[in-house]
C-alpha cells in the first residue's frame, strides 16, 4: 500500500498564485511564490527563481535598499519571487527550478502579463470654463490597453452634437453659456482587463470681468481726505487693484493710500499735489484681466502770494494786482472792505471807471488778477479784498489802495465862525486833506502871520492841522484869516473868520398857550441867532402884579427843546413876567414884558394813561394788554388846579363795537377808587375781551374830565374762564347757551345778551 502511495506522489515545484498567466498592472507589487511539492522537503536543493531573461534572481543583500527583483525564502520550505514595481519591461516567462535527490530537476514556470491600469494624467476635477469661449473640459487618461473614453452629465450620457464634441483628451463644449455649469463625468474602460474608472469634474463657468463704473475724471482736494470707486463685475467676483501711471506704483502698498481689493474703494487719508496722476484700475478674476484709466486732479485750495499795497494820484489810473495759485487756477475778484458785492470781470455796470481783468495758467495752476480804475476819485481810497476761489476752497488778502491828491477845505466850508467876547483867547483850526499831508501857513490881510512877529497871533502846528491862536485885545484881530495848505499836488486856501460875540436879542415872543390855576405853559420864539453861537437856554421872571420890586421876582430857565412850564403859581391871581434868552457870552436883556392872571381852583386837569394804543386808520386805537386776565393801567400826575389831588376813580367795563357805536353792558362794569399811585392792576379779565377804561382825578373841587382808552386782552384758552366779579354774572346768566356754544368769545356773548334782554 506505501508502495502505491509514493508511485502516485511525483515530486515537481507549486507556484502561487495558480493561474499561469498573472496579469497585473504596472507599478503594482508583485509576490510569487514556488513551493516544492514532493515527498521529503529535506531532498530538495538549489531553489531558484530565473527572470524573463533566463537569469538567476537572487536574494535581497543584506542591509540594502530592496532591488526592483530579489528572492527571499519563506515559511514552508517555499521561495517568494519579490517584485516592488511591476514595470512593462518585466513582463514575462517566469521559471522556477530545484533539484530533487540530487538526481532529478524540477522546473515550472508563469507567465506576467504587465497592462497600464487607468491613470487620470490630465483631469482636473474642477475646471472653470470663460463665458463665450470654446472650452475643452480636460480628461486625459493613460492605459494599456488603451481605454475607451464617454462622458455624461448630470449623470446624463452627452452625444456629439453642436454644443459637445468628445474628443479623446477632453469634452469640447462650443461657446460657453453660464447654464454650461454643472457635474460632469468622465469614464475610462479597458475591455481587455474590464477595469471602469469615473472621474467626477465640476465645471463652473467664469465670467470675464467688466468694470462697471470709474469715472474718466476724479477731483480731490489738497490736505483733506478722498475716497474714489471702481466697480467691476465678473465671476468669480474680481479683484481690484489701482495702479498710479507716473510710477507704475500699487498704491495698496503706498502710504496714506488704501484699497479694498473686493469693492474697489481707494481712499486717501489726505491728499497732496504729488497725487496728481492718472491712475489704472485693473480688475482681475480666473476669467481675464480688464483694466480702465482715470485722471486724479488735485483741487489745491487757493493761496494769495501776492498782493501790494499800490498809490495811485487822484484824476489818474490806479491798479492793484493779486496773484494766486491752486488747482484749477483760481478765478480772482475784488470787493471792498466792508461789502458783500464783488467786482465782477470787465467793465462795472455801476461804475465804468473800474475794470476787472482776470489771467489763467491752467498747467502751472497760477492766476492774476487785476483791479484798474480810470480817473481814480478820493473815494476810491481804502481796503480792497482780493478773493481767489476754485472748486476746493476760497482765500482772502487785503489790501490798500491810497489816492493822494492835492489838499482840500470842501469840509471846512459850513464850519461857523470861531467866537470870542471880552479879550478871551480863540482858536481857528485848519485841516487840511490832502495825501500826502499838506504843510500849512497862515496869512493875515496878505501877509505871512510867521513874518509879522505879533505876540497876540501864535501858530501851533505846521499840518495838516495847524492851530492860530488869538488874542484880541483889540478890535482889529475880530478878522478874516487865510489857512494856505500846500503839498506835491497843489495848493488850496480857506478862509476863517474870528468874530465878536455878544448876547443874544431880546426874545421876540411869548405867549401863554395853557393855564390852569397852578401852572402857565408858554410858547416862546427866540430872537435870531448866529452859527455857531446857538441860544442855550431860556429864562423868565416873574412875581405878582402888586409887587414893584423886580429883584425878589422867581426865576426860571429851561432849555431850548423843553416845555415852557411856570409852576407853583397861586390861584385867582395877576402876575407879571418877563423873558431874555442866553448863549454862551451871556444872558440877554429881558424884554416881552406882559401880565397874566391865573383861572380860579377847579377840578384837576384830565389825567393821561402812559400806554400807546395801536393805531387803525378805520377803528379808534386799541391798547393791548399782553395777558388775557390782568392789565397793568399807568397814569401821568395831572395839574390839580389849586387843590391838591386825593383819589383817582377808574372804571372797566367790557363792550363791543357794532355798526361804528361802542356798547358796554353798565350793570357790568367795575369801578374802583385809589389814592396815592399812579398804577391800578385790574385782575379777573376775560380773554380776547375788548374793555373801555375811563379814568378821573378828583381833589376838593371836584372830578376832573375822563380820560377814555379801549383795552383788549389777548387770546385764553376756552371756556371756563374764570368767574370775575365784572363777569360772573353774566357767565352765570347765560350758563345754557355757553353750555350749546362753549366756543363763543366773550364779546359776541355779550352782543347775544343784549339781544335777549331787548327782546
Amino acid at each position: 500500500m506505501d508502495e502505491l502511495c509514493s508511485a502516485q506522489q511525483e515530486p515537481r515545484l507549486q507556484i502561487y498564485p495558480t493561474q499561469e498567466v498573472q496579469r497585473k498592472p504596472v507599478g503594482k507589487s508583485l509576490i510569487l511564490t514556488c513551493r516544492p511539492n514532493v515527498p521529503d522537503q529535506a531532498l530538495v536543493t538549489d531553489l531558484q527563481w530565473k527572470d524573463n531573461m533566463n537569469n538567476t534572481i537572487l536574494p535581497k543583500p543584506t542591509g540594502r535598499n530592496h532591488p526592483p527583483m530579489y528572492t527571499e525564502t519563506l515559511p514552508g520550505e517555499s521561495l517568494g519571487l519579490m517584485i516592488t514595481a511591476l514595470t512593462s519591461e518585466m513582463g514575462g516567462k517566469y521559471y522556477c527550478t530545484a533539484s530533487y535527490a540530487n538526481t532529478e530537476i524540477l522546473q515550472t514556470s508563469v507567465t506576467i502579463k504587465t497592462y497600464v491600469a487607468i491613470t487620470w494624467t490630465n483631469a482636473p476635477e474642477n475646471q472653470f470654463p470663460i463665458l463665450g469661449s470654446d472650452y475643452v473640459v480636460k480628461c486625459e487618461v493613460k492605459a494599456d490597453p488603451n481605454p475607451t473614453i464617454d462622458w455624461l452629465r448630470n449623470g446624463d450620457p452627452i452625444r456629439t452634437d453642436a454644443k459637445y464634441v468628445v474628443q479623446t483628451h477632453g469634452l469640447l463644449i462650443r461657446n460657453v453659456a453660464e447654464t454650461d455649469d454643472g457635474i460632469y463625468t468622465c469614464r475610462a474602460a479597458v475591455i481587455e482587463t474590464g477595469e471602469l474608472l469615473e472621474r467626477t469634474i465640476r465645471v463652473e463657468v467664469y465670467i470675464a470681468p467688466v468694470i462697471t463704473h470709474l469715472p474718466a475724471q476724479l477731483e480731490a482736494v489738497e490736505g483733506k481726505p478722498f475716497a474714489a470707486n471702481c466697480t467691476a463685475i465678473g465671476k468669480p467676483v474680481p479683484e481690484i487693484s489701482w495702479i498710479k501711471q507716473s510710477e507704475q506704483l500699487n498704491v495698496a502698498t503706498a502710504d496714506r493710500f488704501t484699497v479694498n481689493a473686493q469693492t474697489g474703494l481707494m481712499t486717501i487719508s489726505s491728499v497732496t499735489q504729488e497725487d496728481y496722476d492718472t491712475y489704472t484700475c485693473i480688475a482681475r478674476n480666473g476669467a481675464g484681466v480688464v483694466d480702465q484709466k482715470t485722471k486724479l486732479n488735485v483741487l489745491v485750495r487757493p493761496s494769495i502770494y501776492e498782493l501790494y499795497n499800490v498809490t495811485g494820484v487822484s484824476g489818474k489810473e490806479i491798479a492793484i494786482t493779486c496773484r494766486s495759485k491752486g488747482r484749477p487756477a483760481p478765478a480772482i475778484s475784488f470787493r471792498r472792505w466792508g461789502t458783500e458785492q464783488q467786482y465782477t470781470p470787465g467793465i462795472q455796470m455801476d461804475d465804468e471807471r473800474i475794470t476787472l481783468e482776470q489771467y489763467f495758467d491752467e498747467e502751472r495752476g497760477e492766476s492774476t488778477g487785476t483791479l484798474r480804475i480810470a480817473r481814480s476819485q478820493r473815494t476810491d481810497d481804502g481796503l480792497y479784498q482780493c478773493i481767489a476761489t476754485n472748486k476746493g476752497d476760497t482765500a482772502f488778502k487785503t489790501g490798500h489802495i491810497a489816492i493822494e491828491f492835492a489838499p482840500d477845505f470842501s469840509h471846512m466850508k459850513e464850519l461857523p465862525p470861531v467866537f470870542s467876547w471880552e479879550q478871551r483867547i480863540a482858536n481857528l483850526s485848519c485841516l487840511a486833506m490832502g495825501i500826502p499831508n499838506a504843510t500849512i501857513e497862515w496869512r493875515w490881510n496878505g501877509r505871512n502871520i510867521k513874518d509879522l512877529y505879533d505876540t497876540n497871533l501864535k501858530i501851533e502846528g505846521t499840518g495838516p492841522r495847524s492851530d492860530l491862536i488869538v488874542h484880541p485885545v483889540t478890535r482889529q484881530y475880530y478878522s478874516a484869516y487865510k489857512c494856505i495848505a500846500t503839498n506835491i499836488h497843489g495848493t488850496a486856501e480857506h478862509d476863517m473868520q474870528l468874530k465878536e460875540a455878544r448876547v443874544p436879542d431880546f426874545v421876540a415872543a411869548a405867549v401863554p398857550r395853557q393855564l390852569t390855576a397852578t401852572t402857565i405853559t408858554f410858547d416862546i420864539r427866540g430872537p435870531p441867532t448866529e452859527l455857531g453861537l446857538p441860544i442855550l437856554a431860556y429864562s423868565v421872571q416873574y412875581k405878582e402884579v402888586n409887587n414893584p420890586d423886580w429883584s425878589t421876582a422867581l426865576n426860571r430857565s429851561w432849555s431850548p427843546d423843553s416845555p415852557y412850564i411856570v409852576e407853583g403859581l397861586r390861584p385867582q391871581t395877576m402876575y407879571s413876567f418877563r423873558f431874555a434868552a442866553r448863549n454862551q457870552v451871556g444872558l440877554g436883556n429881558w424884554g416881552v414884558n406882559q401880565q397874566q392872571s391865573t383861572p380860579r381852583r377847579s377840578a384837576p386837569e384830565e389825567p393821561k394813561p402812559l400806554h400807546r394804543p395801536e393805531q387803525n386808520d378805520k377803528e379808534e386805537p386799541v391798547v393791548v394788554s399782553p395777558y388775557s386776565d390782568h392789565f397793568e393801567l399807568r397814569w401821568g400826575v395831572p395839574a390839580d388846579n389849586g387843590e391838591p389831588i386825593d383819589r383817582y376813580q377808574i372804571k372797566y367795563c367790557p363792550g363791543v363795537k357794532m355798526a361804528g357805536t361802542w356798547h358796554e353792558l353798565e350793570d357790568r362794569c367795575n369801578t374802583v377808587e385809589v389814592v396815592e399811585t399812579t398804577s391800578y392792576q385790574m385782575t379777573d379779565l376775560s380773554g380776547n375781551t375788548y374793555y373801555r377804561i375811563e379814568l378821573k382825578a378828583h381833589n376838593a373841587i371836584g372830578y376832573s374830565s375822563p380820560a377814555s382808552i379801549i383795552m383788549k386782552t389777548t387770546r385764553d384758552k376756552p371756556y371756563p374762564y374764570s368767574s370775575s366779579s365784572a363777569t360772573k354774572g353774566l357767565l352765570g346768566q347765560q350758563t345754557a347757551l355757553q353750555r350749546a356754544m362753549p366756543m363763543l368769545p366773550l364779546g359776541l356773548l355779550l352782543l347775544l345778551s343784549m339781544c335777549l334782554r331787548s327782546g
